[in-house]
């Protein structure tokens, strides 16, 4: 009837002039907003209501949506849907909005988002972008969004104990990359901004040679007060630094970094459904809910805080099957299924998108690759590597994913060759092959550099641990660990400890010393 324009009893006006006729008994029994303005205010004997700073075509939908309780939320249409439906208090496509913002939180618009949030009164998705932020604040500062912020917003940033950084260096060289992109204006906000960086958090060699050289520190006298507290506070003794407490000297503390292990299914003898937790606080082991079906060889994930167990194999069949762990809820839920059937695959997070690659289907090794889009919530091909890859060790360094080693079942070999995704392009290029050959290594990331662990050779399984820098396309041999391993399982990656779990070891490898 309202799309023949039959009974129509008010016409809404939107920016522009544009008209959308409708039924005020429909509007106002969806709408709190048209229901007190149709019967407590003078527009309820008015047949033309003018909504000023509606846009035509996000009132166009939200009149849809009251008709149909369907709205399509997209890129381009969200930045004037959402406010609209914020006036016009329909909660649902409000929190819709919300929700599709929220998944395409990426390091190149999480502070525009933010901002957005924050001006339309979102809290939920406001809190959401502070803590992606946060968490990815390496990659933020790189990003244009961070050199068109205001001097208050720098401050606000950088002030947090939450900020997931590798060392207090990115944050000194964000605030001066962040001064030199608009230096005559904003020189003199350089203290204001500084008082917010850790000085006394960085090494004694950078403070003298990086610190103290830098021209715009040397200019301004509050900052050099910044300085020589930072130095003073490397001159004491250790009870003396303790002692020594300003909001300089607090170390941050991430969100990010792992508050416990999960320990997803596995073989004991055969598959089992069980999942246990370690909270490394309280040290210690407790059961949480077990996946719905019997799982080992799954790969694991973990993307917007929950956990992915992908594929598998079940002690009968290799498996298309992906399930969710909300840790909150303590519950596992089903994701759509891949297209292969896929165990001892490769499993990582790339571009808020997740990746499963290569894998033994139960009759061979796989060369092919899927992603996993969870705002779609659909399984697509990517492109397949030039090698088949059971067993195969993954890793994301700057937006591109690696293929470490594995089985390849058509030679019987064991792989040293390493193949590199990039997503922009679909295409697999190879990489410098490693020392050895390694299947079923451990694989993580770790300030930019990509380590190799362990692994079976063929005949032998392997201590040893290489490390792959892309920035110099080059593996150098890291320190041994204690004892042989493969297949050893997820990897966690504190911000400088790398904890790694092998049946019931741990192993602690204190990355900057090079020790295990």
């Amino acid at each position: 009837m309202r799309k023949k324009n039959l009974l129509c009893d008010v016409i809404l006006v939107a920016d522009g002039g544009m008209e959308v006729p409708a039924h005020k008994m429909v509007l106002a029994a969806c709408s709190p907003y048209f229901y007190a303005m149709f019967t407590s205010f003078e527009e309820r004997d008015q047949q033309r209501i003018t909504l000023q700073g509606v846009d035509y075509s996000a009132l166009e939908l939200l009149v849809d949506y009251v008709y149909s309780a369907e709205v399509h939320v997209t890129e381009d249409n969200v930045q004037v849907l959402l406010p609209a439906a914020n006036l016009l208090q329909l909660t649902d496509v409000r929190d819709a909005c919300c929700d599709f913002l929220q998944a395409q939180l990426h390091p190149s618009n999480c502070l525009g988002i933010r901002a957005f949030a924050d001006l339309h009164g979102c809290l939920e998705l406001l809190t959401h972008a502070d803590s992606y932020i946060e968490q990815h604040f390496s990659e933020v500062v790189d990003a244009e969004e961070f050199l068109t912020l205001e001097p208050e917003q720098v401050a606000k940033l950088i002030c947090s104990d939450r900020l997931m950084v590798p060392s207090e260096e990115k944050v000194f060289e964000c605030v001066i990359s962040w001064v030199h992109h608009d230096l005559e204006k904003r020189q003199n906000d350089l203290a204001l901004l500084m008082e917010h960086v850790r000085l006394p958090l960085l090494s004694q060699e950078y403070l003298v040679q990086r610190v103290e050289e830098e021209p715009l520190l040397k200019a301004n006298l509050q900052c050099k007060d910044f300085l020589i507290e930072a130095l003073k506070y490397h001159l004491l003794k250790g009870e003396q630094k303790s002692l020594f407490k300003t909001p300089r000297t607090k170390p941050r503390q991430p969100r990010g970094l792992p508050k416990v292990l999960l320990v997803v299914g596995g073989q004991a003898p055969k598959a089992i459904r069980s999942v246990e937790c370690y909270d490394f606080k309280e040290e210690r082991w407790y059961q949480v809910s077990e996946l719905p079906t019997r799982r080992c060889r799954a790969g694991l994930c973990v993307l917007g805080g929950r956990v992915y167990a992908v594929g598998g194999f079940n002690g009968s069949l290799r498996v298309r099957t992906v399930d969710i762990y909300d840790a909150a809820a303590d519950q596992w839920s089903p994701c759509p299924e891949m297209e292969a059937r896929r165990s001892t695959l490769g499993v990582a997070v790339l571009g808020n998108c997740v990746y499963a690659v290569g894998g033994f289907d139960g009759s061979t090794g796989l060369n092919s690759a899927e992603v996993y889009d969870p705002r779609t919530r659909e399984w697509r091909p990517v492109a397949r590597m030039s090698t088949r890859r059971s067993s195969v060790g993954v890793g994301v360094v700057k937006g591109l994913l690696y293929a470490v080693g594995g089985y390849d079942g058509e030679s019987r070999q064991c792989l040293s060759s390493v193949e590199c995704y990039n997503p922009e392009k679909d295409q697999w290029k190879p990489v410098p092959e490693m020392s050895a050959r390694r299947s079923g290594a451990g694989v993580g990331v770790l300030d930019g550099v990509l380590y190799a662990v362990g692994g079976h050779d063929g005949p032998l399984v392997r201590k040893s641990v290489e490390a792959f820098n892309p920035e110099t396309n080059q593996w150098t041999p890291v320190s041994d660990m204690a004892l042989c391993r493969r297949n050893a399982g997820r990897q966690l990656i504190f911000s400088y400890i790398l904890y790694k779990m092998s049946e019931i070891t741990r192993i602690l490898f204190k990355m900057r010393k090079n020790i295990f």
